[in-house]
């Protein structure tokens, strides 16, 4: 069982406070010879998988670094069109390593805005008045998790679907939020928060929510 992110969403559906706490390793590198046997295509600005699935590399990979540098985007390390270096066989044989991009930082802004919409359009959508928006979402591989409080803050907790215990760790993060962003004389309401303290104990009650799951008294 893992937790694998903490997002914090201010009212305004803006991301004040993200965590990767752990990530699934699914990087896979295979030395290939000419021609390639899998399908590449460009993706939002990154050359994936489009077909063809072997030793750990699937649909949907994502080209990360070839002969062992770390592309950018579409294009090598060197500023080379990836499609096009791969297309040509004197370049073989070569190393690839695929698996699941990294989320940039703007990508994840715009994920957690989307989901305060989605919150949102949740709440009016609900036949009872007052129903508190999205509490969950669930996929065969995580669950989504989250929390508003009464003054529309969100903490949301990403985490694999067998965890327990994240009710209770998500009330334990508003405490941690509570504590050392709102009681810090340097935070301002809204704004990203940037406090050592926070982080210290957030990484604490997520370790100790993945070993012992529910928190309990005095926790």
């Amino acid at each position: 069982m893992a937790i694998f992110s903490v997002y914090v969403v201010n009212k305004a559906g803006g991301l004040i406070y993200q965590l990767d706490h752990y990530a699934p390793r699914s990087d896979t590198e295979k030395t290939f010879s000419f021609p390639l046997d899998l399908v590449l295509r460009p993706h939002d600005e990154r050359v994936v998988v489009a077909f063809g699935q072997r030793d750990g590399i699937r649909v949907g990979h994502a080209v990360l670094a070839i002969n062992g540098a770390e592309v950018n985007g579409r294009f090598t390390a060197d500023g080379k069109d990836i499609l096009e270096f791969l297309g040509n066989p004197a370049n073989y044989p070569v190393s690839i390593r695929f698996g699941r991009h990294r989320l940039s930082s703007n990508e994840k802004l715009m994920l957690a805005s989307m989901f305060h919409s989605l919150f949102a359009i949740g709440s009016q959508l609900s036949p009872e008045v007052g129903s508190s928006g999205i509490e969950m979402l669930e996929t065969d591989t995580f669950k989504l998790h989250c929390f508003q409080t009464l003054t529309g803050i969100k903490f949301m907790v990403l985490a694999d679907p067998r965890q327990t215990g994240i009710d209770a760790l998500l009330r334990k993060i508003y405490e941690i939020y509570s504590d050392y962003a709102l009681k810090n004389p340097f935070y301002s309401l809204e704004m990203p928060i940037r406090c050592e303290l926070f982080d210290q104990n957030l990484k604490l009650a997520l370790e100790v929510a993945e070993k012992a799951g529910p928190f309990g008294p005095g926790s």
